[in-house]
Formats: C-alpha cells, sequence, structure tokens
C-alpha cells in the first residue's frame, strides 16, 4: 500500500498537486528504470507546453491514504493549438490493467469528446484485463469498443502502442483510425507467447508474435514504426496537422507563400518519370515534387509497398494522396495495397478530405498466391472506397493504367471529379506483349509454321498495337478523361482543381442504411 500523508480530509484538495507529485515520483522509479516515460509524462510530451486539464484525478483511490490507484489518466489537451481528449495507461500502477474505473472513465472521456467534437488520442501500455474484477473489467472492454465505433468517422481517433497490449484489449486500437507502435519496446497480440507456447507448443517471442515490426511490414496493423517514444508521439502529433477536429469541420487550410525551390521543382516533375514503361522509379520523389514544401506524410510506408497513402499540401489546402509505387513489384496491386489504399481513401472520404490519386499502374499482381488469398474480395473494397466517396476526387495518369487496376484507381466511371493523364501515358485493357499473343496468335502460329522471323513479328504487332490502342486518346474521345497535360503543370492543375471542388456538395439523399461493402 502507499504510504500514507498526515493529511485531514477537509484540507485535502490544498495537497491535490503534492499527492500528484507523489505519485509521479513513483510512477518514474518503476517507468525510468525500463527505459520508458511514465504516463504523465507522455501526455506532456504528445501535447502543447501547459494545456493538459486532467479530469477524475482520484477517481478509484484513496485519498486518505494518499493512493491515486487507478491506472488510466484522462482529460484534455491542445495540439499546436487545437483541441483534443487524451488518456494514457499507467503501467506503474496495477500494470496498467483495467477495470471498472478505468473503464469508465475512458468510456467518459470519449462521449466528452464526441459532446465537444474533439479528437481522440490513447496512449496504451496495459498488461490488459485486471484478474481480481474478472466479468467487470472484461464488460468494460465491451463498453470501450462500443464508444470507439460510435465515435469512428464523427472524430479523429489515434492509438499510440507504449508497451504491451495483449487480450482483448488489442481490439481498441484496432478500431481507431491510426495505430502508432514503436521498435522493440511495444506488443499487440490476442493471445500472447505463453499461451501459444501452450496450445501449440510454438516457442515464440514477443517481438516475432506481436512486435511493432511484424505489425508494420507483415500484418498492416500498424500505421507507423517510430524508433522510440518521442518519435511515435511527435508523428501522432503530425497527422492531427492535416487532419479537421470533426466530421463537420473543413478540412484545415494553411497560409501556403510561393517557395521557389519548389516551384521549380514542380516544372521538372517530368524529369522524375522515366519514358520507358517497365523502368522503376520512386513515386515518393514525385509527390514531394508537386505539394507544398515538398512535404508528405506518410502512412503505412512498410506495408502494402506497391501503393503509397498519405497526406500533404496543395496551395495550402490538406488532402489525402493515393499512388502506386513503380520501385515495388512495378507499382502493381495485390491484396495488401488494395485493402491499404481502400482504408486510407475511406478515412479521407469520412473526414472530408479531398483525395489525390497519381497513377502508375500495370495491373494486379497475378499468380495463385493473390487469388487464394481472395483479390477477388479484398480488390473489390478499393472499387467501393472509390465509388462511395463524396469528397473531391483529382486523378492523374503519369504513364500507364492497364485493365481493372486502371477502373479502380480513381478513375472517371467509379466517381472521380477530374482525371487528368500526361500525354505519353499507356491505357488499355493490358499491355501490348499480353494483347499480341491474343490478338495475333493465329498470325504468329502461322508464322512460326512458315520459319519466319517470330520475334520480329512480334515486335511489329506490339508497336502496331501500342499506336492503335494504348495511347490515351480514346479515352480522351469516350470522355474518361478531361484533358492530356503537360508534365509541368500538374501541380497547378491539381491546385486549380481543388479550389473549383472546394464547394462540392457531399449529401446525398439516400433510403439505404449502409452498404454491404466486402470485408
Amino acid at each position: 500500500m502507499s504510504p500514507t500523508f498526515d493529511i485531514d480530509r477537509d484540507t485535502f484538495a490544498g495537497r491535490a498537486e503534492e499527492l500528484k507529485e507523489r505519485a509521479e515520483e513513483r510512477a518514474r522509479k518503476r517507468q525510468h528504470a525500463k527505459g520508458r516515460g511514465t504516463a504523465r509524462e507522455r501526455i506532456a510530451a504528445l501535447v502543447d507546453e501547459d494545456t493538459f486539464h486532467e479530469i477524475h484525478t482520484f477517481a478509484g483511490g484513496n485519498i486518505a491514504e494518499a493512493y491515486l490507484g487507478c491506472a488510466v489518466i484522462t482529460g484534455f489537451g491542445q495540439i499546436n493549438g487545437r483541441p483534443v481528449a487524451v488518456y494514457a495507461q499507467d503501467f506503474s500502477v496495477n500494470g496498467g490493467t483495467l477495470g471498472e474505473v478505468e473503464g469508465h472513465k475512458i468510456c467518459h472521456l470519449i462521449d466528452e469528446a464526441l459532446r465537444l467534437r474533439i479528437p481522440v488520442f490513447a496512449l496504451l501500455d496495459s498488461g490488459g484485463a485486471r484478474i481480481q474484477e474478472g466479468v467487470a473489467a472484461l464488460a468494460q472492454y465491451g463498453n470501450i469498443f462500443k464508444k470507439i465505433s460510435e465515435a469512428s468517422g464523427i472524430v479523429p481517433q489515434i492509438s499510440v502502442i507504449l508497451g504491451p497490449c495483449a487480450g482483448g484489449a488489442v481490439y481498441g486500437p484496432a478500431l481507431t483510425d491510426f495505430i502508432i507502435m514503436t521498435k522493440r519496446s511495444s506488443y499487440m497480440f490476442v493471445t500472447g507467447p505463453q499461451v501459444v507456447r501452450a496450445v501449440t507448443g510454438e516457442q515464440v517471442s514477443s517481438e516475432d508474435l506481436g512486435g511493432g515490426d511484424l505489425h508494420s511490414t507483415i500484418s498492416g496493423v500498424a500505421h507507423y514504426l517510430a524508433d522510440d517514444e518521442e518519435d511515435a508521439l511527435q508523428f501522432a502529433r503530425s497527422i492531427l496537422t492535416y487532419l479537421p477536429l470533426h466530421c463537420e469541420e473543413a478540412p484545415p487550410a494553411y497560409d501556403y507563400e510561393n517557395d521557389p525551390v519548389a516551384e521549380a521543382l514542380a516544372e521538372k516533375v517530368g524529369s522524375l518519370v522515366p519514358t520507358s514503361s517497365k523502368q522503376p522509379y520512386d513515386m515518393i520523389e514525385v509527390i514531394e515534387a508537386l505539394t507544398d514544401y515538398g512535404e508528405f506524410v506518410e502512412i503505412q510506408e512498410l506495408f502494402g509497398r506497391s501503393i503509397v497513402v498519405g497526406f500533404a499540401c496543395f496551395d495550402g489546402r490538406s488532402v489525402g494522396i493515393v499512388a502506386n509505387q513503380p520501385a515495388f513489384d512495378a507499382g502493381t496491386l495485390d491484396v495488401n495495397a488494395s485493402e491499404k489504399a481502400a482504408r486510407f481513401v475511406r478515412f479521407c472520404d469520412a473526414f472530408g478530405l479531398p483525395v489525390v490519386t497519381l497513377v502508375d499502374v500495370p495491373g494486379y499482381r497475378p499468380g495463385s498466391e493473390q487469388e487464394r488469398a481472395g483479390i477477388i474480395r479484398r480488390g473489390a473494397k478499393l472499387i467501393t472506397a472509390y465509388a462511395t466517396a463524396t469528397v473531391p476526387l483529382v486523378t492523374v495518369i503519369l504513364r500507364k493504367a492497364y485493365g481493372g487496376a486502371y477502373i479502380v484507381m480513381g478513375s472517371k466511371s467509379l466517381g472521380a471529379d477530374f482525371n487528368f493523364s500526361w500525354p505519353q501515358t499507356e491505357i488499355a485493357v493490358m499491355g501490348s506483349e499480353g494483347a499480341v499473343d491474343i490478338l495475333f496468335r493465329k498470325e504468329l502460329r502461322a508464322a512460326g509454321e512458315d520459319g519466319a522471323d517470330v520475334a520480329a513479328q512480334r515486335q511489329a504487332y506490339q508497336e502496331q498495337y501500342k499506336r492503335e490502342s494504348i495511347s490515351p486518346n480514346l479515352s480522351l474521345e469516350k470522355g474518361e478523361l478531361d484533358s492530356l497535360i503537360n508534365p509541368k503543370d500538374t501541380r497547378r492543375l491539381i491546385v486549380r482543381s481543388l479550389a473549383v471542388l472546394e464547394r462540392k456538395a457531399r449529401s446525398y439523399q439516400t433510403v439505404k442504411y449502409h452498404d454491404n461493402a466486402p470485408l
């Protein structure tokens, strides 16, 4: 039990700060020994200096014995002058476990965030449900999950995992918009290493089972892998820079002062993309050449790497960016890339962020592995995301767009407002190699039987197919493109398009309760 104070209950209020400091001193001794910050230190690093206002400080404690008692700290603060709600689990109190009091505090904070229409930040570091409280503790997880679900799409919710998060507790952050994890110090798993060993006999470490690296590269659970706690909290602050406080507020807009260096780079963006459709390049360089000050906050950088998603600004307007990444797997769409892009587009649509799509896609990744992984079901999520989006959608095809992948990457037929293309783009059902083998198979077979140079004949047919079927002219004639643009004008036309679409109406009449999107 914590040491008692020689203090009368009537004078307790005047000693509140002293009691909190003693509790914090105990927390520092326990957490700093592990190389980790305390819950209050983490909150202080997240919010602006001297802006945190704690609520329900002594709930679950013992005032007479100066014992705070609760394993979660809740309150309100500001990030870059904007209001937020924050809760941080305190591992120094009962291992950060969740009981009735902790559950009530978290649910109350989310209710207040909904009432005030402000984002919720969760700093998680917990041993899970408090065993001593049994089903009462488990019920609180259910209450928290329901509150998070109610808040979803109304206010942004960001989870920062700064220690263990195990069992049913993992579904709390999984329901939020973004999850940030740290290297070698944060873990998420439904069943821990000991349970896995007991049930299956498998020997696995916490890091291999549910560490930040695994969830950032393989499972896709995490959206950012931070080097340490400071990096994690700073990234959480960075995300909010681009987001509205709630779904009915316009996205942030900033004064953009013309940057000659950035503008000059935008003029040369075409030089960053090789002429050959088979030569790889880094799409991040293209994005940074187009955005304000070359700034781009990438989301899920290490997962589904054939596609890039993240936040940026054009002329001071916050947007979401979706772009194929030719530097990885030629920019093909697979199950992971499709789901990654789909959820990001849906997030942007929920909070009114325009989506700028940069297309350079050869198609879906072929093979039995992808079919067995459900590319039909999971790829359809990207269609749903674009087709149901009501925010401004601006799409630019940089080099190529083939087959079904052309359709799903923000095409006009899925509802994009403005679609542009660079002049030399290749837009067709498939590439020339595959098309020639289908369209001219009889001619090629006959040429082989006659002893002709089949390779030369195939090359000639490929050139013919490129001239007749791959240019963007047909898309222009059918109205699937608004215009061909000079690469150097790409930024200017994106900025102009966003300005035109700024007042786009988003309220559509519907009689359905919700769609039945593929899961």
